[in-house]
């Protein structure tokens, strides 16, 4: 079986070692980056959807997507020529604590392929199967998780997000028993499996692992194989300051990839360090969600729902301390913790420079000097005054008259559709929020720039169209019953997350009350 323009390799597995033992039987590993397991078989494969620009940017023909073939190779029931399927072993922190070894419960990585720009995309499909580290869990997914993590992995790539990417989402036939709410009620739901792509899947939980099992040795293989692989530009590098600058651009990217989420008012929802990226991807798309009404302290996950440890506004800074677990790690390669200390204390001014100067952009301003910053000071309190719908506003705010709004008895007439109760609103909330876009209306009209600008480079920054969870439930609800075309269009429309696009208003409209409390509409658990 073969495409014609698709050349799989396999590098990482002929690069590091593997795993002795081949049988697959849950087992703690060592010595080992990845054991070999073969995907589980699907019953009655059926192609949902597939992402056609990435599938050509990977070699993949639309006769290719469309073939049997095709759907056999990514539901897990056939292997191609050059594919060795594997696991990876990593452990990781998870809500703070370390949970020795994890690794890949239900991902498999079918190999790698080189794509049109010359760059290695692994290939891995998630909810496959059974592997040595699945612990108790059954390596499969359900519909709902793995539909949820299709669309945000490529409605993220298109809102300029650092992100996996997924290239399709196929049905499986079979049912998936699982306790949705962890409540003793299991039920069976329809199975799925996405494939995920990415340069690497490396986290920072694979260097944790060689550092907890104190297998020095294994650490460095695997950090020079990451260096070589992904960080070609430091690999002549000597050492041990290759690792030193290694670890900087980590830090630098996963800052980069914090500040591009809290700009859409995206929540990850596990930040545990076995869910980072050594790239500053995001990456594992569980129960994540969407800043709606503006609320720093909300997090998506039940799970999480007592200590709040991975709310949105806590984000930056949980990033920077899984790096310091990552720093930790890699402790033994360098000799010293005064290089990776510096460049951990750079990660605060670094964000704060560059979440000021996305807030600038947010918000359509030129400067950000005295004058400007009391009035983002005082933002985040408005928003919080009353429900506010994050995305609407900062659109509905490029859309403000200057002049009208300077002079106006009540601008906020003008953003109702952006809070979900405006009724409810009481006079004195209407005030402060009038005297903010008074203010913000005065501060614009000073900078004297070109209005037309200005709305473009705030449009530009604030997208109107994310992956709320809301409509991920409709498009569920959909598939569940034989629709494919909401997903399709829905899809569609997210190609292009900064344009208004005539007839698709429904597709950016404040979560309905339906959806406050619907199970999969507010907060999710990490059952899948």
């Amino acid at each position: 079986m073969t495409f014609m323009n698709v050349t799989i390799e396999s590098d990482f597995v002929g690069s590091l070692p593997a795993d002795p033992i081949q049988e697959n039987y849950l087992r703690q590993v060592r010595g080992a980056c990845y054991s070999f397991v073969e995907p589980s078989r699907a019953g009655k494969p059926q192609l949902l959807t597939y992402s056609s620009e990435l599938a050509k940017s990977l070699g993949f023909s639309l006769t290719d997507c469309e073939s049997t073939e095709f759907l056999e190779v990514f539901s897990g029931n056939s292997i191609l020529e050059g594919m060795k399927p594997f696991a990876m072993c990593y452990g990781g922190h998870q809500f703070g604590n370390w949970a020795g070894q994890l690794g890949d419960g239900r991902a498999i990585t079918l190999g790698e392929l080189i794509d049109e720009d010359g760059n290695r995309q692994a290939l891995q499909l998630k909810g496959a199967g059974k592997t040595p580290y699945s612990r108790s869990a059954d390596g499969l997914a359900v519909l709902r998780s793995s539909l949820r993590e299709y669309v945000c992995s490529e409605a993220m790539y298109h809102l300029g997000v650092p992100t996996t990417r997924a290239l399709t989402l196929v049905g499986t036939g079979d049912a998936v028993i699982r306790d949705m709410l962890y409540d003793g009620h299991p039920a069976p739901e329809p199975g799925a499996i996405v494939c995920r792509v990415a340069p690497s899947f490396v986290r920072f939980g694979n260097f944790e692992i060689c550092a907890a099992q104190r297998d020095l040795k294994l650490l460095k293989q695997l950090a020079d194989y990451t260096i070589n692989a992904d960080f070609p530009a430091l690999k002549d590098a000597e050492e041990p300051q290759k690792y030193v600058a290694w670890f900087e651009e980590v830090v630098d990217r996963t800052v980069n990839m914090i500040v591009h989420w809290m700009r859409v008012g995206f929540v990850h929802g596990v930040m545990n360090t076995d869910n980072m990226s050594i790239l500053g991807l995001t990456i594992d798309y569980g129960p994540y969600g969407w800043l709606e009404d503006y609320d720093p302290d909300w997090t998506p996950n039940t799970t999480d729902a007592a200590t709040r440890r991975y709310r949105y506004g806590q984000q930056p800074w949980v990033a920077q301390w899984n790096l310091l677990q990552l720093a930790n790690a890699i402790v033994p390669l360098i000799g010293e913790t005064k290089p990776l200390e510096d460049a951990l204390n750079r990660f605060p001014p670094t964000y704060q420079e560059r979440w000021e100067r996305t807030v600038r952009n947010k918000l359509g301003l030129t400067e950000l000097g005295s004058k400007e910053t009391p009035l983002i000071t005082e933002l985040e309190n408005v928003l919080k005054l009353t429900e506010t719908d994050m995305t609407l506003f900062f659109r509905e705010l490029a859309n403000l008259d200057v002049d009208a709004t300077i002079s106006a008895e009540d601008p906020v007439h003008e953003m109702e559709s952006v809070f979900y109760e405006p009724t409810s609103i009481s006079a004195k909330q209407r005030e402060q929020l009038n005297q903010w876009l008074r203010s913000y209306a005065t501060l614009i009209k000073h900078q004297d720039q070109d209005p037309e600008q200005r709305i473009a480079r705030m449009n530009a920054t604030n997208p109107l169209y994310v992956p709320r969870n809301y409509l991920a439930q409709l498009a569920i609800d959909e598939i569940e019953n034989g629709n494919l075309k909401y997903l399709e269009d829905w899809m569609s429309v997210l190609k292009n997350p900064y344009s208004e696009q005539p007839g698709k208003e429904s597709f950016a409209t404040k979560r309905p009350d339906w959806a406050r409390t619907r199970v999969g509409c507010s907060m999710l658990s990490c059952s899948s």
